[in-house]
């Protein structure tokens, strides 16, 4: 072991087993562990109520576990990252500073940043996966290009010779000697919930536990008792029939390298016993592991899609920034019994099914065409689970912005998608009370049963529940009409670029009045509620260390053979050339860069959350929401109609 001295910066790593930054550090001497929380940095990406209590209890969990390895971890909050990693660099006279790689857009500029700013005062920055299976730069087709669909990218990932190893977790650590002076603070100091949310977030302790031992038992009950009728239970939107370790991996609780391994184990030893069930549970399963690590891919190699579709013809599309069906849809009253029960779920707890996902998001785009970024914000703020790469793979496949997405033109029906995957009931009973006393055969959907049913179930549409926001016909009549003007002009700025005029055509969301989407925040903002119109750019990794670069650019898409049709295999990689809308995240950065007065530029981002919004009327008004977390739906439907009605 040698004697030097480094930094270990906790972020998203919140583990001390499998956690290659703290074991390179472990074995080069004495150690300082530190996390640095720095709201300001955040951005419009500051976390939401339930996903800053999950990093609370995480950060407890995490402090709790390295004591009795001789460690103290150190929590400072801050105005600047960098400040504080000098502050302890200073005090500890570290020679260098490791951290697990983050591969989100915003961390990927402060990253960059800071590395180069540390190099700049002799300290290196060394960094290391521990969050995927395979970095973004190692998986890219034969001619050297990086993916732009799923199966093709899976495939070869699982056709790579490298099988994931776990370390072992540490068994002691030296800690490195203080000479200096670092503002450290305590949990409570860092200000990761407020007074108005600690009595709401008292009821997410009862059934949730972060931590990552934690993190362990919870895998190792899903393997052991759920993980072999996986394939047939998943789809159970009333049950715990999912894994629940996406805020685990999350916030890096657990590494999925022990989570594909532990699977993989059980795989082999169904494949023995003939367990064709297992088997296929297990594929299933790893096929959801790789959505995850196709996530950060996408991001990585397509850095802008947080901002704008990865397809581009999609910045024709006509959304609809309603602010008032936006609220409708949060709240859960848009009068279609699955999608209000999944909205209050997710309001209720921050989680709810990925099939819910799926349907609740799919109703925000197709139904009402709110754009697809209000949605991936509005998840960011409110699951528990919030992951920046998961939400825009998820939101960019629902609204048909990537080439194997749904049919932009496929119109789910919720009625449809109630007696499929909630048949009994059950699960609209349990979220809408007002429904509970409702017949099996109306409960998905009650505008359509007699009075006399109506009646009896105590159901007054229109008064205890909303009548439906939007009838089905006429929401597949707006969606094909919007479908048939992105084409329309599609084809004008083809024409026009035809005959040599240069007229650009942006999406029609980047217009859009920052000031139609609400945000949601506790009455009483605290200091560390900070939110900005600015999002950051993605840097160049010409300079980095590693010297890991995409090799080419990625395959650009053929945009004329994805209009409407789903692509087929042959398809799928198809290319066009010179689309400047699929680019890799070197060649994005280094053109930016060049009209950049400073590394930590910022470019204007197409929308933000703003605190007030108009109403119909044009007057202003607050959201309530989380001013008013204890109340019961109806008495805040009550209290903003009473608030509106005032004045």
């Amino acid at each position: 072991m040698s004697s030097g001295k480094t930094i270990v910066w906790f972020r998203r790593d919140l583990r001390i087993e499998d956690n290659p930054a703290l074991a390179a550090a472990a074995r080069d001497g004495s150690v300082f562990p530190v996390y640095i929380w720095c709201p300001e940095e955040e951005g419009q990406f500051y976390p939401g109520r339930v996903s800053r209590w999950w990093l609370k209890q995480s950060l407890a969990h995490l402090e709790q576990s390295l004591k009795p390895l001789g460690a103290e971890l150190v929590m400072i909050k801050t105005q600047s990252t960098l400040s504080a990693l000098l502050d302890c660099i200073k005090a500890t006279e570290a020679t260098k500073v490791v951290v697990n790689r983050l591969y989100d857009p915003v961390s990927l500029v402060r990253d960059h940043s800071i590395e180069e700013k540390l190099a700049e005062v002799g300290i290196s920055m060394q960094s290391y996966n521990g969050d995927l299976l395979y970095e973004p730069w190692e998986i890219y087709d034969d001619e050297g290009r990086a993916f732009s669909t799923f199966d093709a990218y899976w495939d070869k990932c699982l056709n790579m010779q490298m099988e994931p190893v776990s370390l072992l977790p540490p068994w002691r650590l030296m800690p490195a000697a203080v000479t200096g002076t670092v503002e450290r603070c305590t949990i409570e100091g860092l200000g990761l919930e407020n007074e108005l949310e600690k009595s709401s977030n008292a009821l997410l302790g009862r059934g949730c536990s972060p931590g990552w031992s934690n993190a362990d038992k919870a895998l190792t009950e899903f393997v052991e008792q759920d993980l072999f009728d996986y394939s047939k239970s998943r789809f159970k939107v009333g049950a715990s029939s999912t894994s629940l370790l996406s805020p685990y991996l999350h916030f890096g609780e657990i590494s999925v390298r022990k989570v594909f391994r532990c699977v993989r184990m059980k795989q082999i030893l169904w494949r023995r016993e003939w367990k064709s069930q297992g088997e296929e549970s297990v594929n299933l399963f790893l096929k959801a592991i790789g959505l995850r690590e196709y996530s950060r891919y996408l991001c990585f190699n397509y850095p802008f899609t947080h901002e704008r579709s990865l397809l581009s013809n999609m910045k024709y599309f006509p959304w609809n920034a309603d602010a008032n069906h936006f609220k409708v849809w949060r709240q859960g009253r848009t009068g279609y019994p699955l999608v209000d029960a999944g909205m209050r779920e997710l309001w209720a707890t921050g989680w709810i099914h990925n099939r819910i996902r799926v349907i609740v998001s799919s109703f925000a785009v197709k139904f009402l065409l709110l754009p697809w970024k209000w949605g991936m914000k509005y998840f960011w703020d409110t699951l528990l689970d919030a992951d920046l790469e998961c939400d825009i793979l998820g939101w960019q496949y629902i609204s048909g912005s990537l080439p194997d997405g749904q049919e932009l033109e496929q119109l789910d029906c919720p009625q449809i998608q109630g007696s499929k995957f909630d048949p009994e009931g059950e699960y609209v009973r349990q979220w809408l009370p007002e429904l509970a006393r409702m017949p099996i055969e109306w409960i998905h959907h009650p505008w359509d049963a007699p009075l006399t049913v109506l009646k009896a179930a105590g159901v007054e549409l229109g008064l205890n529940y909303p009548k439906p926001i939007i009838d089905i016909d006429k929401a597949q009549e707006h969606l094909r009409e919007a479908i048939f003007k992105m084409w329309e002009m599609e084809a004008a700025a083809k024409s026009t670029t035809s005959s040599q005029m240069n007229e650009d055509v942006f999406d029609n969301s980047d217009s859009i009045k920052t000031s139609a989407i609400l945000k949601v925040i506790p009455k009483k903002k605290s200091s560390c509620l900070t939110y900005s119109s600015n999002d950051q750019r993605v840097p160049s990794f010409q300079n980095c260390n590693n010297g890991l670069l995409p090799r080419k650019r990625p395959l650009p898409v053929d945009e004329e053979k994805l209009h409407m049709d789903k692509p087929n295999k042959q398809n799928k990689e198809a290319g066009t050339s010179g689309r400047e809308d699929l680019c890799s995240t070197a060649e994005s950065s280094a053109s930016k860069r060049q009209k950049s007065t400073s590394s930590t530029s910022t470019s204007i981002i197409s929308f933000t959350v703003p605190q007030y919004c108009s109403s119909s009327d044009g007057r202003p008004f607050q959201d309530h929401e989380s001013s008013n977390l204890n109340l019961t739906w109806h008495e805040k439907i009550d209290l903003e109609q009473t608030s509106n009605k005032n004045g």
